[in-house]
């Protein structure tokens, strides 16, 4: 039976320990914080692959956000609702969760999509586009190489896969998704801020 938390529920202890009670200041918080500050106040994000909600989840409520969290993993969902009482989380894999039955401004998907199957990916970035309204924005991060990369995760020692930059613009915009930038932060992890089109009527 595939493990639907990608071999992080069996080394939950050791990353609770160390990237699960991360600070504001950890790797990626800074580039999220900035995110965060391009949607309007208020707005309503999901973050998915949530893991303990440290530090990015607590990043985006921090900036007002209304932030719902998904992860695969129970000691993970478990330490989310102590670290964040009262946002609510679904214990869900992303592939199969309902996303709330609702629509969001933004989604966020930080060390997540290189963790999933080829197929997989492809079909997330789809479902994200559908549960977006039009404006939404979709942040995601992933390898910087340009071409297809396949590696062993540094926790799990299970296969990541990255698609490839050139892929990963396509899929968005196939999925109705327009990048509006692209970067890296310190621990060379590339980020994909992409938003999705005003579906324009021409019989207006």
């Amino acid at each position: 039976m595939t493990d639907p938390s990608n071999g992080y529920e069996g080394i939950a202890a050791e990353f609770l320990a160390g990237r699960g009670r991360a600070p504001a200041t950890a790797v990626g918080a800074k580039e999220v914080r900035d995110w965060a500050r391009t949607l309007p106040p208020g707005a309503t994000v999901v973050d998915l692959g949530c893991g303990s909600g440290l530090p990015i989840t607590k990043v985006l409520v921090s900036e007002g956000l209304n932030v719902y969290g998904i992860d695969a993993s129970p000691s993970f969902v478990e330490a989310f609702r102590h670290n964040l009482p009262g946002i609510p989380v679904a214990h869900e894999s992303v592939q199969d969760s309902p996303f709330f039955n609702r629509m969001f401004d933004g989604a966020v998907a930080w060390g997540l999509i290189f963790l999933l199957l080829p197929e997989d990916q492809r079909r997330l970035i789809q479902r994200v586009a559908n549960i977006l309204v039009p404006g939404g924005r979709f942040l995601f991060t992933s390898s910087p190489e340009v071409e297809p990369l396949v590696w062993n995760d540094a926790m799990t020692g299970l296969e990541s896969r990255s698609l490839g930059v050139a892929e990963y613009r396509k899929l968005l915009s196939e999925a109705g998704l327009r990048v509006t930038r692209e970067y890296e932060d310190v621990g060379e992890n590339h980020y994909f801020d992409a938003i999705k089109e005003a579906i324009v009527n021409p019989h207006q």
